[in-house]
């Protein structure tokens, strides 16, 4: 074979090989890229993202966008070429894998975690609507899981309410565990329950039973201690029904913008005054407002789809001012009181009164 010939063969196959590594051989990166913006005063996929039965609520206009980002999996590592692209691309963002999921983590760990802080986050924004519009929400301490092959397992189940420990009354989370770590691991320890079954009847809601758990040494990383094997949680009693209808979507970002529709739905007129507000946000019951991840891409994929204004985490703000898209005012909140406020300004068209986002 020719010398020229056998050079152009093997660089060749130099540049295919080149290509299949490109192609095939994973990285250590995940891609993050806007995801889609659903208006929470609208419908999706056919259904009305917030409905609300058993109480009057009145009709609305504008938009309530919340913002996702669109990531990918967390069993796929990206390859050299998506990577090269995700880092030329303005609107893709490349980081390393472990910074979205944890070295470990199942894909179907990732998805349970997710659609838990989704839930939780709804919960969250029920509780911090209402208690916007005055309406009391009560709550009770419950079982929220038991671990498998626990001390508890088979007597206490998820969903019972806890009234007292060892006589004491439970009105805190942790309240549960004060009361157990006071004892030594081996001692028993005694809940006083309503079961789950009969929690969600008013003819059973107040039937008690005592239930006698035999304490166990803790076996994780704190200082040794008395367990039994249950977490327990809050239990909102909501006065009526408010259902989000949102599939595919995961994680608490979403929590403001959901509690803002709600306060939209009970009260008379528009917040918006018809404007197209996006934002993004975790809320806590008491309306405390905090941080995401993905912000620059969310105001991204908010601006796309036409939002004129962000509501911005005040810890997101730096960030966020860093590469603002046009068109598209940041408005600063830390509070569902804040972001009410903002709304009010905006829908007057007092733009000069809104806080701003700076970048330092």
């Amino acid at each position: 074979m020719p010398r020229r010939t056998a050079t152009l063969l093997a660089s060749t196959l130099t540049l295919i090989a080149l290509l299949c590594v490109a192609l095939l051989v994973p990285t250590p990166y995940a891609e993050m890229s806007p995801g889609p913006t659903v208006n929470t005063l609208g419908s999706y996929e056919g259904d009305k993202v917030i409905q609300i039965t058993g109480r009057t609520t009145y009709p609305t206009t504008g938009n309530l966008n919340m913002t996702t980002v669109r990531v990918t999996g967390a069993d796929y590592h990206i390859n050299l070429v998506e990577s090269v692209l995700g880092w030329i691309r303005h609107d893709d963002k490349v980081v390393e894998h472990n910074t979205l999921y944890p070295p470990g983590q199942t894909a179907q760990e990732a998805d349970q975690q997710n659609a838990e802080e989704f839930s939780q986050s709804q919960d969250s924004a029920k509780v911090s609507a209402l208690e916007e519009l005055k309406i009391p929400v009560p709550s009770r301490i419950i079982v929220a899981s038991v671990l498998e092959r626990g001390a508890s397992q088979g007597l206490l189940h998820a969903g019972d309410v806890i009234k007292a420990v060892d006589g004491t009354p439970i009105k805190a989370e942790e309240d549960v565990s004060a009361a157990v770590t006071k004892h030594k691991p081996g001692e028993k320890v005694v809940f006083t329950v309503v079961r789950a079954a009969d929690a969600k009847t008013k003819a059973n809601a107040d039937r008690t039973q005592q239930v006698t758990i035999t304490t166990r040494k803790s076996d994780d990383e704190l200082p040794s201690r008395a367990v039994v094997g249950i977490s327990a949680g809050v239990e909102h009693l909501f006065p009526f029904t408010i259902d989000i209808k949102l599939a595919d979507v995961g994680g608490p970002s979403a929590g403001m913008m959901f509690a803002l529709g709600i306060v939209d739905e009970l009260t008379p007129g528009s917040l918006t005054g018809g404007k197209f507000v996006a934002g993004t946000g975790t809320i806590e019951d008491d309306g405390k407002v905090g941080p995401i991840g993905g912000i620059s891409l969310k105001t991204i994929g908010a601006r796309n789809q036409g939002a004129k204004y962000f509501l911005t985490p005040a810890d997101n703000c730096e960030e966020a001012a860093k590469d603002i898209p046009s068109g598209l005012t940041l408005v600063k909140v830390t509070s569902l009181d804040d972001a009410l406020a903002a709304l009010k300004n905006i829908k007057a068209g007092d733009t000069a009164a809104l806080p701003g986002c700076s970048k330092s």
